[in-house]
């Protein structure tokens, strides 16, 4: 590769965030590249780190890789992300462009939660049926749970945007279903958003701590109310790890031409 160049970090979430931080601390220059302006704004600004916000596509990818001068990609991409790692993978293979996943760690699987492996599992099943369901998974996955409308009471908790809001809104919620707020949830504000709902279901995602797992399992836990885990999507990442030393490493060697074993 040519002299110089830059290491590509996929981020978006609070982990990417400490991420660019320990990178900045070493001195390696940083290209970061988000999905939202909120997302932008989580970073610290620095002369060595450049952001950029909007969706990559395969020929995004190659562009901004040749633009940049990539000399190797960090995918600290949100766990249930995997089309755009699905697609860095790819291209990093094809290019010989050194890749490292970094995945943030996760919990222990609890005996009180049902763990499933996938949206599909729970919309084919009756897990839903009768009960008073809060969906914390995301506005994406809303529009898999049209059809139980009608057969359960469904309400949902989104971030604050109005692009989730419209999700929410055409996956058949009412303003009366929908609550907005940006994590961290407190413990003692999740219990009294069940209570408020009289919730006798819960259903999340398998996103660790950053993502509040933990506070959910605590809260079912206290008030007995059953809690869905949908599990991480299966991808067979080239190389991966949990540990920050291991991304600093990866850095240290891509820029000294070295492939990151």
């Amino acid at each position: 590769m040519k002299k110089g160049g830059k290491v590509w970090l996929i981020g978006g979430t609070g982990d990417s965030v400490d991420l660019v931080r320990d990178i900045i601390d070493h001195s390696f220059p940083c290209i970061v590249t988000v999905t939202t302006p909120t997302a932008y704004n989580l970073y610290p600004i620095n002369s060595i780190v450049n952001i950029q916000i909007g969706q990559l596509d395969k020929e995004g990818i190659q562009q901004l890789c040749k633009q940049e001068t990539v000399k190797g990609i960090i995918d600290a991409s949100h766990p249930f992300a995997i089309n755009i790692s699905q697609q860095v993978i790819e291209f990093a293979q094809g290019k010989n462009i050194p890749y490292l996943r970094y995945e943030r760690p996760s919990l222990n699987m609890n005996s009180q939660a049902i763990y499933l492996d996938s949206f599909e599992d729970l919309v084919e099943g009756n897990y839903l049926e009768n009960k008073r369901v809060l969906l914390t998974v995301g506005c994406q996955a809303l529009s898999r749970f049209k059809l139980w409308h009608e057969k359960s009471v469904l309400y949902t908790r989104i971030l604050p945007r109005l692009e989730s809001l419209k999700m929410a809104f055409n996956a058949g919620f009412s303003e009366s279903q929908i609550i907005a707020l940006r994590p961290p949830i407190t413990l003692e504000l999740e219990r009294s958003l069940w209570r408020q709902w009289e919730i006798d279901l819960v259903v999340t995602k398998a996103s660790g701590k950053q993502g509040g797992e933990d506070i959910k399992i605590k809260v079912a836990k206290k008030l007995g109310i059953p809690l869905i885990v949908i599990k991480r999507p299966s991808l067979n990442y080239p190389q991966q790890t949990e540990q920050i030393s291991d991304i600093i490493e990866f850095c240290y060697q891509c820029f000294q031409g070295v492939d990151y074993v």
